[in-house]
């Protein structure tokens, strides 16, 4: 079958050539098919001589050469071989001409001729257009080869254009997908014509691929490209090519989108990775330094090339750097604590509390000046909110000229929560670890304070007591007024004693405060201020005696620094409460600096507001007076609700 098919297609490739053979060529065969056709029809009537000769061998070398050459030979022959049987065939010998059989049959012949050669015409103009058809479809495959084969869209389009240029014999072709500024999508009509109201650039033709409005795609070429391949490729093989370049287009799209799906879940995977090795650490003890050195470290994984810093607020309108690192990730030395004076994002996230971007090369202030010191030019922050309270901010800071990645403050937002935990873990911990030892020296202090309050006062005088009545004793038979006068002096000794161990006790724990409440005794305590104050009592009635006890110290302790170390001249103090907790303040314009860690006694109160669940802070800017604010829970604290504010980070 296949041998059969195979010689199908040569015979009929060999009867219709795309392109017919010379003409002289074909009036050689035609002399030798017609002679040949005269001697083989001599030949059967020798053979056959009761049998007339017929004229139908001649239609085979009339459709045959007619076929081959067209209608002018296959005339030719067909009134040659009308000529020729006359003469030969028909008696008597000679040529004579009879309208009754030879005109029949040279029209006959004619006809035939004429249908062979217009059937040939059909089938070689179908032929011609099935072979476009098969090139067509060659060339589309190979485009397809060429442009789907190729990792990236624009070499892949690179690559198509070589293989059209190639195919069509073209100096200059270009696939352009998307809007080209100033280029026309609408074809041009003939080759150098204009298009219709366009500002194409003189000298080339462009061939729009597909009607998709939303992602033109277009097939430049020059102008002097021949008008059959240029209707070719805008009528036949424009849509061909569209659908190609349109799903090369959509793969790109689809890898695009799979790439940044494969570099977010990266992403995400290092940033879990990260707040793990953060969250263990934590989990582990270890201390603020080393949290503080690991969060930037895990920051320098995340923003390779980038600086990267932990910043702390202080309560004198200072920055703290508490960890930095630079752009190759090194450890900084220096912990450098500066002004927030200017434009700088620390500042700027202290005013809004949210994520703030800045250009270093117009930023003011010392840090904007120290950071440009440095080499920095781009910066982005965002803030640190630890129990409520604004701790700090977290940098990633450039010095390229290029701003910091888009993405930054998002991944940095989804990793201040677990900082923010880590460092309140930390605080809370390396807290608790020193509100231990001061308690203990407290007691241990308290304890002396007692015994040396009872050894110079009570215990001195219950010994001089005993003297005394040892002496009445012994004056008693011989001397009754130094007896009176003993026991007098006796009787005066007891009530000082007595004075004396009450005014001890009211140092342990003021009677005041238990019989009347927080408001006599905060009138009190302002009455016997060395500063003038301000008293505003905002209590209706009684808090719980913990609460009153608590708010009775803070007050206490800070009207006593206020006469000691603010050179006030006038304090205010608000205390108030609701039905769930107690609050108060502080509020002089003395000279400032005061902080919680400086050995004033303030970090004794805000152990005992923070063990009761409260919190205590304190600002005070040199120069601007200090503010102490408290605020306590009236209800019971629940030691493991603090739990609960303590996200789990999942494993793995």
């Amino acid at each position: 079958m296949t041998v059969t098919n195979g010689v199908r297609r040569r015979l009929m490739t060999w009867l219709l050539p795309t392109v017919p053979p010379p003409l002289p060529v074909g009036v050689a065969v035609a002399v030798v098919v017609v002679v040949a056709e005269t001697v083989a029809l001599s030949v059967l009537h020798v053979a056959f001589p009761h049998t007339p000769p017929s004229s139908t061998i001649y239609f085979v070398g009339v459709v045959v050469l007619a076929t081959v050459w067209g209608a002018r030979l296959g005339i030719g022959v067909a009134l040659a071989s009308a000529l020729l049987y006359n003469f030969v065939h028909v008696p008597p010998a000679g040529l004579h001409l009879t309208v009754s059989h030879d005109l029949q049959r040279t029209v006959i012949l004619v006809m035939v001729a004429l249908v062979s050669a217009g059937m040939a015409d059909l089938a070689r103009a179908r032929t011609v257009q099935a072979q476009q058809r098969v090139d067509e479809a060659d060339i589309a495959v190979e485009f397809a080869r060429n442009v789907l084969g190729q990792a990236e869209l624009a070499s892949g389009l690179s690559a198509g254009s070589r293989c059209l240029a190639d195919r069509f014999g073209l100096d200059s072709v270009s696939i352009e997908v998307g809007d080209a500024p100033g280029r026309d999508v609408t074809p041009r009509d003939t080759a150098g014509g204009d298009a219709a109201g366009g500002d194409t650039p003189a000298g080339v033709i462009v061939i729009q691929l597909g009607d998709d409005s939303r992602r033109p795609m277009r097939l430049v070429v020059a102008d002097t490209i021949a008008p059959e391949p240029l209707e070719r490729l805008r009528d036949r093989l424009a849509p061909l090519l569209g659908n190609v370049v349109r799903a090369a287009v959509d793969r790109q799209a689809l890898i695009g989108s799979l790439r940044a799906s494969q570099q977010a879940t990266q992403k995400l995977l290092a940033e879990q990775a990260a707040l793990r090795r953060v969250a263990t650490m934590v989990a582990i003890g270890g201390p603020p330094g080393k949290v503080f050195a690991a969060v930037t470290a895990e920051l320098h994984r995340l923003f390779r090339g980038f600086h990267t810093a932990l910043i702390r607020y202080e309560s004198d309108r200072t920055a703290t750097a508490v960890s930095e690192r630079d752009e190759q990730g090194r450890l900084m030395p220096e912990h450098l604590s500066l002004s927030m004076a200017g434009d700088n994002i620390v500042g700027t996230i202290l005013r809004t509390r949210a994520a703030a971007q800045i250009d270093y090369d117009t930023a003011t202030g010392p840090i904007a000046a120290e950071l440009r010191d440095r080499g920095v030019r781009r910066g982005l922050g965002v803030p640190i909110v630890v129990d409520g309270e604004l701790w700090g901010v977290m940098l990633v800071l450039s010095t390229r000229p290029e701003p910091v990645p888009a993405d930054a403050a998002q991944r940095l937002c989804h990793f201040t929560e677990l900082v923010a935990t880590a460092i309140a873990n930390t605080e809370n911990r390396a807290r608790l670890i020193a509100s231990r030892g001061r308690l203990v020296a407290a007691a241990d202090g308290a304890r002396r304070r007692i015994e040396r309050d009872l050894h110079d006062g009570p215990q001195q005088r219950i010994v001089a007591l005993a003297l005394r009545l040892r002496m009445a004793q012994d004056s008693a038979p011989h001397d009754p007024p130094a007896v009176q006068r003993l026991l007098s002096e006796t009787v005066r000794s007891l009530t000082e004693i007595h004075e004396c161990l009450t005014e001890l006790a009211r140092g342990i724990h003021p009677a005041l405060l238990t019989q009347g409440g927080i408001c006599p005794m905060l009138r009190t305590l302002v009455r016997r201020s060395a500063v003038p104050v301000d008293l505003r009592l905002q209590v209706s009635g009684r808090l719980p005696e913990r609460v009153e006890v608590a708010v009775y110290y803070v007050v206490s302790e800070a009207l006593t620094n206020i006469a000691k170390h603010a050179r006030a001249s006038a304090a205010c103090v608000t205390v108030g409460a609701d039905a769930r907790r107690a609050w108060l303040s502080v509020i002089d314009d003395g000279a400032g600096g005061a902080r919680l860690e400086g050995g004033t006694g303030l970090v004794g109160l805000r152990d005992r507001v923070e063990a009761l669940g409260g919190r205590l802070s304190v600002v005070s800017p040199p120069g601007h007076g200090t503010t102490l604010t408290a605020e306590i829970p009236l209800a019971e604290p629940d030691p493991c609700g603090a739990l609960e504010s303590f996200p789990m980070v999942p494993a793995g």
